[in-house]
């Protein structure tokens, strides 16, 4: 038993279980780390089952019969045979333990199983400790601080909740992702004024929320590319390089579409290219960055712009009236501040008023040119139909004028016409048959190319379809490769730091001893089963000799019986031998009955004596004192509430 515990703690330590150096056997499992052992295997072996039990006793002896009688369910629904309850938990019995983890143990996944006979660190067990702490705790509702319960105080956090706040970061690596080789001003960026990514964030605890954004970011757009490419890019028969500058090409061509349709903002009512643009939210965008057009209001501006703008679009004559009565409006040098001001208020509301003026004559004048240019489409719209019907009108003139000078000749030139038709006609006739004579083998040839064509379409799907199935293996490959990896390098990390004066081949040596004692043990049971056969047989021969030979002698001595008194005598004495022979047998037989039995009884009183019957009755006895107190005290409660 030595050999299947220690497997059974390695199991168990490599499933994140706790198991102390020192603990060689189940014999030294308490039950605490019982109970640790068993939700560790139920949560790797089915994480739906095991997510609601607690790896750890509670203090209270109710919670404790409660959570033994939950593991136990657990494992009769993994399908444990074997009789199991809280008592198994609480008051442990060594055989049932062990036969309970080896069933675990058995149960546990092919992965977990091959991680287990991998040699693992203390690094390893670690991670896995919390990563299950890390899933248990997220396993727990979240509630306010006041209303927790006291494992719920322990498990979460008492902090204040802050919410999380991301900073674009710019990152060095960007570059590469997008496959353009960085300059060398971008490179004297990135190492000279570029900050470092925990310098970037305002604030100190946006620095995760925004490495995390990133990341997901990045890993959507990997995302999406793989699935475009799997579904649209392979279809192309094109390399990526060339599918990504197609798909850039086509992007930069509809762009300089929408900025040739969309030169500024359409009439409802005009038909030029820029009107079917105007519905699409490119041209929408586009629209929205060209700024206000010739009926909109005057963009902003400065004080400046707008007195070069007003004074450059009005007339000389009127430019130098304006300017001789701004020149009799000035205030004289005599005035006080406030009619100054006052001047001044009255000059600038005039100045408002003209440019409302002429902003509303300006209005005008584009509604005008708009009137003008469509006007001016329709016009020439009208032009180029009337153009084509004159052209119309030509053609049929033409023909009539060639009609009317054939008409005087008339009767030969029907003649004429008729010989031409026959020969028209003759001559179809002969192109018919020549058609017909290459038609056959055009046809014959299009429906070989339209069948190869067919056959090459089967052929790139299924080629598609394996393309598609190595594409999937290759990555599951990868993802396997990264696994070993990781391992091999995990594997080498403990083989270094393994004693090196411990060799394979005292390990190997101890293997085969091993597997040698056991064949020993066999070849010891199988010879004594055979002896034991060889016994029971030669007894069963002396049995029924015996039988035989007691038959033949009683019938020829109670023959002579019958005539001498002396024989007969003699067959009482041989009945007499018999009867005590058998009892004698009898009673050889129920002595090894009986010491079958003691042996039987020595071996349960062995068991008995290992499973600490005298010292889980004690348990028992003060587990049940504490529920005792602990109903009394809930007792007292309740009535002085």
């Amino acid at each position: 038993m030595e050999e299947v515990d220690k497997i059974l703690i390695h199991a168990l330590r490599q499933s994140g279980t706790g198991v102390a150096e020192d603990i060689q056997s189940v014999k030294q499992f308490t039950s605490e780390l019982i109970v640790e052992a068993v939700v560790r295997c139920v949560r790797v072996i089915n994480p739906a089952l095991g997510g609601g039990l607690s790896p750890s006793l509670p203090p209270g002896m109710s919670a404790r019969f409660r959570v033994g009688m939950g593991l136990a369910q657990a494992c009769q629904d993994l399908g444990y045979k074997g009789e199991i309850g809280y008592q198994t938990f609480l008051y442990s019995n060594e055989p049932e333990i062990r036969a309970l983890l080896m069933f675990l143990v058995e149960k546990l996944p092919r992965e977990s199983a091959e991680a287990s006979d991998q040699p693992a660190g203390k690094s390893v067990v670690l991670q896995r400790a919390i990563a299950a702490k890390i899933k248990a705790q997220l396993a727990l509702p979240w509630l306010p601080h006041n209303c927790r319960l006291p494992l719920l105080c322990k498990t979460q956090s008492a902090g204040p909740s802050r919410s999380l706040r991301t900073q674009p970061l710019s990152l060095p690596y960007s570059n590469k992702s997008t496959g353009r080789a960085s300059s060398k001003a971008s490179r004297e960026y990135q190492r000279d004024v570029l900050l470092p990514v925990t310098a970037q964030p305002p604030h100190r605890g946006a620095l995760v929320a925004s490495l995390l954004e990133q990341h997901t970011a990045e890993l959507s757009a990997a995302q999406e590319w793989d699935s475009e490419w799997n579904s649209q890019g392979l279809l192309s028969r094109l390399t990526p390089e060339e599918y990504r500058s197609r798909k850039a090409a086509r992007l930069q061509k509809r762009i300089q579409e929408q900025l040739s349709s969309a030169p500024g903002t359409p009439s409802p009512g005009s038909g030029g290219a820029g009107s079917g643009g105007a519905g699409s939210d490119l041209a929408q965008l586009l629209l929205s960055f060209q700024g206000a057009g010739p009926g909109d209001l005057l963009p902003k501006g400065t004080h400046f712009t707008h007195t070069q703008k007003f004074t450059f679009t009005q007339d000389p004559g009127l430019l130098v009236e304006q300017m001789a009565a701004v020149a009799s409006s000035m205030p004289l040098g005599g005035q006080s501040e406030g009619e100054l001001r006052a001047c001044q208020q009255a000059e600038l509301g005039e100045l408002e008023e003209r440019l409302q003026q002429v902003a509303l004559g300006s209005e005008r004048l584009s509604d005008r040119m708009k009137q003008m240019n469509l006007g001016v489409a329709q016009v020439t719209h009208e032009l180029k139909e009337r153009e084509r019907a004159n052209q119309e009108k030509e053609d049929s003139l033409q023909v009539k004028r060639q009609t009317v000078e054939l008409l005087p000749d008339a009767h030969n030139n029907l003649a004429k016409l008729q010989t031409l038709v026959e020969a028209s006609a003759k001559r179809l006739v002969g192109l018919a048959a020549q058609w017909e004579k290459h038609r056959d083998p055009l046809i014959q040839e299009h429906r070989r190319l339209k069948e190869l064509c067919t056959n090459q379409d089967v052929e790139s799907s299924r080629q598609l379809s394996e393309i598609k199935d190595l594409h999937e293996k290759i990555r599951e490959t990868a993802e396997k490769a990264k696994k070993k990896e990781s391992v091999y390098k995990q594997l080498i990390s403990e083989l270094e730091n393994l004693p090196k004066d411990v060799s394979r081949s005292a390990y190997t040596l101890r293997i085969l001893e091993i597997v040698g004692n056991i064949k020993k043990q066999k070849e010891e049971i199988t010879k004594i089963l055979s002896d034991t056969k060889e016994l029971q047989k030669e007894i069963n021969n002396l049995t029924g000799k015996l039988d035989r030979t007691f038959a033949v002698t009683d019938e020829l001595v109670f023959k002579d019986a019958k005539k001498d008194e002396s024989v007969r005598k003699s067959y009482k004495y041989l009945a007499a031998l018999h009867e005590n022979c058998s009892q004698l047998i009898q009673t050889i037989e129920d002595t090894g009955t009986i010491l079958r039995e003691i042996r039987d009884l020595e071996e349960q009183i062995e068991t008995e004596s290992g499973n600490k019957t005298v010292a889980n009755l004690e348990r028992i006895l003060a587990d049940y004192k504490a529920v005792r107190e602990e109903n009394s005290a809930l007792g007292s409660k309740v009535r002085e509430g």
